[in-house]
């Protein structure tokens, strides 16, 4: 199985970005399904279903989100009706949505899982309790964990703890790429943070000038999208199907 995975989209750039290399890539990588981190397409911040829509409509097979899942109110009631976008799993019941699903992807379906970390991101349940519990539910052998998280010790840490029992861990949320990409000894694939497909002249993604003012003044200040052309970050997995462990992760960089 191939999993071709892009980070967090952010704002028109971003989604201007994918739609620019999806093609090309699709037809160079030839991957099984392709995911994307969608929580910051809509304006730098959430998602609405008419955005979510134009982006699996690109080619995108599954979306995941992170912690401005709710920034949006438009797209609670999608998230409950459309099984292609999911929110982080570890919140508490009764939220819209599911943090977790099953899709097809070759021979083989792939479960996708949606997790926050908590360290300086929010008050979320615990994600190495609630991965526990999701694995135990999982069917497919393949197994992707779309982990947003702030800090790259929790990211690392929790890619040790699912090692082996997981295909893939990939980091988002920070919108840097890093370079420690891997296939850790049990199996898993790991990348403490895919990057972003946003504006590359930016402070990941917002308008430098603003979060410069910000830095320098300590005055309030309203963040806003940068406009220039895009960077696309991606990865490019490779799962054996039968048992479900990481062959390789690859990483891509596009800037337009």
């Amino acid at each position: 199985m191939r999993v071709l995975f892009f980070g967090d989209i952010v704002g028109r750039p971003g989604r201007g970005g994918v739609a620019s290399v999806i093609r090309d890539w699709s037809k160079r990588f030839q991957p099984d399904i392709v995911i994307a981190n969608g929580e910051n397409a809509a304006g730098g911040i959430g998602i609405t279903p008419s955005i979510a829509r134009d982006i699996l409509g690109l080619g995108v097979r599954v979306l995941t989100l992170g912690n401005h899942a709710w920034q949006k109110r438009e797209v609670y009631e999608y998230l409950d009706s459309e099984p292609c976008i999911l929110r982080p799993a570890n919140m508490p019941p009764g939220v819209p949505g599911r943090g977790v699903g099953e899709y097809s992807a070759g021979r083989q379906p792939l479960a996708v899982l949606n997790l926050c970390g908590r360290v300086f991101v929010g008050e979320y349940d615990d994600p190495f309790r609630c991965v526990d519990q999701l694995l135990q539910q999982v069917q497919a052998r393949c197994v992707l964990v779309d982990f947003h998280a702030e800090t790259s010790s929790e990211k690392q840490a929790f890619a040790w703890y699912v090692d082996g029992r997981v295909s893939a861990v990939v980091g988002t949320h920070t919108h840097v790429q890093t370079a420690d990409e891997r296939v850790l000894p049990g199996g898993t694939a790991y990348i403490t943070d895919v990057g972003m497909c946003g504006p590359q002249d930016s402070v990941i993604g917002m308008d430098k000038d603003i979060v410069l003012r910000k830095f320098t003044t300590q005055m309030p200040a309203r963040f806003e999208v940068a406009n220039s052309e895009p960077v696309v970050c991606a990865v490019v997995l490779e799962i054996e199907d039968e048992s479900g462990r990481a062959v390789s992760i690859e990483r891509l960089q596009w800037r337009g």
